[in-house]
């Protein structure tokens, strides 16, 4: 008989049968009649092609051959099993790559994924690297961001907006140190370009390497930061950044959440992406 055809079901009634010695006592443990135990048992020495038990008066013992199988089943068995109740209960992993500048806004949406998807574990790494390759890095799922990008799934369009300590409200822009996200001056110049009266000298800056590192020096009081409104929504709602303008600037770029084809976790990606993207999203492509 082929491997196939092994009825591995049968198994189970034979290791109980051997340990009882006894068809009554197996077929109470297992649920089942004594008939359908007989049944199980027949089946499996049919396989095999040998007796497993021997009858005598008293009951039961196990053939010559029943004794030697005996020991590596039970082991097998239990292997079976044990890798059972792992898998069952593993977490599916997600290994996420994202952008630092992209942190204020993922982290309280990754808590709720956290929070309604249990079984996920999200694996993050961050990274200053906008981008990811899914055929030589070995990432689940990307929040990207750039210009001209249409793959995945829409979060959000970039829009700048000035932001500042409270604690330096009122006070004239010229006169501030200007925080700027890159080692250049275009966010900044594209943002007070759109702005309509004189204009504004940039006479004191600051560069930082991320977006994230400017919004933090900007809570602390070092000067004013262009940032993205909404990675500093929760700042500003929680009063650790003031707005001193309403007006904002799209970029033309946006962030995006892309995911591996990958065959072995299509229902944990799945639930990902619509858990992060019922956070708050702007919209799906």
């Amino acid at each position: 008989m082929s491997r196939r055809s092994l009825p591995l079901n049968a198994i189970d009634a034979f290791l109980v049968t051997a340990r009882h010695l006894n068809l009554t006592h197996a077929a109470t443990e297992l649920c089942l009649t004594q008939g359908a135990v007989s049944r199980k048992i027949a089946t499996l020495e049919a396989w095999f092609g040998f007796p497993l038990f021997e009858r005598h008066a008293r009951g039961l013992r196990l053939s010559p051959q029943g004794s030697a199988l005996l020991p590596e089943l039970q082991s097998t068995f239990e292997t079976l099993l044990t890798l059972a109740d792992r898998a069952r209960t593993q977490q599916t992993v997600i290994r996420l790559k994202a952008p630092t500048c992209a942190m204020r806004w993922l982290v309280p949406r990754l808590l709720e994924v956290e929070r309604e998807q249990p079984d996920l574990q999200i694996a993050l790494t961050t990274t200053t690297d906008h981008n990811v390759n899914f055929k030589t890095e070995s990432y689940d799922a990307a929040i990207v961001f750039g210009t001209h990008m249409s793959a995945g799934d829409l979060l959000f369009e970039e829009a700048l907006t000035p932001v500042m300590s409270p604690l330096r409200a009122g006070r004239e822009l010229g006169a501030l140190t200007f925080l700027h996200p890159t080692r250049d001056k275009t966010d900044w110049s594209l943002w007070l370009a759109k702005q309509e009266g004189p204009g504004v000298v940039m006479h004191k800056n600051q560069h930082f390497d991320t977006m994230d590192l400017a919004i933090t020096a900007a809570i602390q009081g070092l000067g004013v930061a262009i940032a993205d409104e909404t990675l500093v929504e929760e700042d500003v709602r929680a009063g650790r950044l003031a707005r001193p303008f309403e007006s904002s600037i799209k970029t033309g770029a946006s962030y995006r959440l892309v995911l591996r084809e990958s065959p072995g976790q299509e229902n944990g990606l799945a639930a990902f992406r619509a858990c992060l993207l019922s956070r708050g999203s702007h919209g799906v492509s």
